[in-house]
Parts: C-alpha cells; structure tokens; sequence
C-alpha cells in the first residue's frame, strides 16, 4: 500500500503545469522519474513529439500574429490552444532550468541547445531569410 501510494503521488505530480506553477518532487525517486519525463519533451524526440501531437490536436503551426503566454495555473496551461512553435518558450525552453539531477542537468543543457538551434533555423525558414 506504502509503494502503491508513494507511485501514485509522482504519477499525479511530475507533469509540467505552467510557467508560473512550481512542481517539486518529496523524492528521489519522484526526481528522477520528473526528470525523464521532462527529458522526454526537449531534444529531437522532443521536437517531433511536438508538431505530432499539434497535428493531431490541429493546431496551427506557426502564426507570427498570436504570441507565445505565460501560464501561472495549471487551468490556464491546459486551456491554452496556441501554436505548435509557442509551445516551445511556453514550455519546452523553461524544462532545462526545471531539472533535479545532476545528470538530468547535463542531458537537458544538450537538448535545449538543440531545442535552439532549431528555432533559429524555423524562424529563418519562415522568415525567408534562409
């Protein structure tokens, strides 16, 4: 019962709920369990994951017009229908930052390196700069 509890409280805690709401975990193991999910959203897994889950919802891609929100509820993150690029400062660029671990730190400054390169070449794209 101990373990079932102590399972189900880092599956009911570890999600990204906005910019503006703190989500510590009481464990080591909610840490690292935190840490991969968070890892999960950032680098080109990541990336593809993303625009995936923006087609299936039908969100647009990309509109210059509807700038990136911060979110300080979870109600507000959850409600939020923005583009799929907004995703990235809304949330995805804040994960790095939010790490527990020292090696979750290492893995997560890498992704988000690559999280940035590859805004700058979107928005080149976009642009028609490039």
């Amino acid at each position: 019962p101990a373990m079932v509890a102590h399972v189900s409280e880092i599956v009911a805690t570890l999600s990204f709920k906005g910019v503006g709401v703190s989500t510590p975990m009481r464990t080591l193991e909610g840490a690292i369990v935190q840490d991969a999910d968070r890892l999960d959203a950032l680098g080109a897994i990541g990336i593809a994951r993303t625009f995936a889950y923006g087609g299936f919802t039908g969100a647009p891609m990309h509109d210059p017009d509807v700038p990136p929100r911060t979110h300080d509820t979870f109600d507000a993150y959850k409600a939020n229908r923005g583009t799929v690029i907004n995703h990235f400062p809304e949330k995805l660029l804040h994960l790095r930052d939010r790490m527990n671990t020292p090696t979750a730190r290492r893995l997560a400054a890498d992704r988000h390196r690559f999280l940035e390169t590859f805004l700058t070449q979107f928005f080149a794209e976009w642009d028609g700069t490039l």
